[in-house]
């Protein structure tokens, strides 16, 4: 080979292993980007303030509303930029049911210690779910987005009454794959989320709610998730939504028959 064409080449091989680096590098920040060092409220801004610990010695910051006896409480795993302290109308709303609710601040995400990993907001889950318990007979597990992955894994792994996933993915691999197509990202990741292959042991009732326009989860994402998934399942799509504006008078109206239509309930 010539060194006329030797030196482009090898100049697209720098630059391609440096976009390969820089993706590698700030993958976290990517994936994690609500994980800033911000103080939360003084007063709640809904419900009650808690601190959860967990079994690798970090303390978790949530919101926590509870349920009515005989009623269900809702454990809620937000979205990967979000806060608990965005959910008061959906605490309003469980509270005007008798349904219980509580939020938790990921592990890096203000209020809470430690830094986010896969395997950290697994961690963190299932404390959650195991501080809810001791408090609350029957929890559904509800999972948005980025939150659907903890969601599975803490119903794959604990007695949930029933599992919501809104806005649910294959993996966080699959979904970073198709959006970075060049890049070899499934040797690359370090969180995948692997909910494809969680999804079996969740045996519970589950209701999976996905926008037909979502263009940062893929719709064809979700109801790949949903044909891996054993009965009792039940999914509904948004002709009208994208990923963002998912929270509609729709998918609330959904989550209360869900819940309600639980069976012991």
């Amino acid at each position: 080979m010539s060194k006329r064409l030797l030196i482009p080449l090898l100049a697209v091989v720098i630059v391609y292993g440096t976009l390969i680096g820089g993706l590698y590098l700030a993958q976290r920040s990517l994936i994690f980007p609500g994980a800033i060092a911000a103080p939360v409220p003084a007063r709640a801004d809904w419900g009650e303030i808690v601190s959860i610990r967990t079994p690798d010695g970090e303390t978790l910051h949530g919101l926590h509303t509870a349920a009515s006896p005989g009623k269900s409480s809702v454990l809620l795993f937000f979205g990967n930029a979000d806060h608990a302290g965005a959910y008061g109308f959906l605490s309003q709303m469980l509270t005007a049911r008798g349904i219980g609710l509580l939020a938790i601040s990921y592990r890096g995400y203000p209020g809470s210690t430690g830094s986010p990993s896969e395997e950290g907001l697994l961690i963190d889950g299932l404390a959650a779910f195991d501080w809810l318990s001791a408090r609350s007979d029957r929890i559904v597990v509800l999972g948005r987005s980025l939150g659907t992955g903890i969601a599975v894994n803490t119903a794959a792994e604990r007695p949930a009454a029933g599992v919501i996933l809104i806005s649910p993915y294959l993996s966080i691999a699959s979904v970073a794959g198709a959006r970075f197509p060049y890049f070899p990202v499934g040797l690359l990741i370090r969180d995948p989320f692997r909910s494809d292959l969680r999804i079996g042991k969740v045996k519970q009732p589950k209701l999976l709610i996905h926008g037909r326009t979502d263009t940062i989860i893929p719709l064809a994402s979700g109801e790949a998730l949903y044909a891996l998934a054993p009965e009792p399942k039940q999914m509904r799509i948004d002709d009208t939504a994208g990923h963002n504006d998912i929270w509609n008078g729709n998918t609330l109206s959904d989550i209360f028959r869900f819940v309600d239509e639980l069976p012991g309930v």
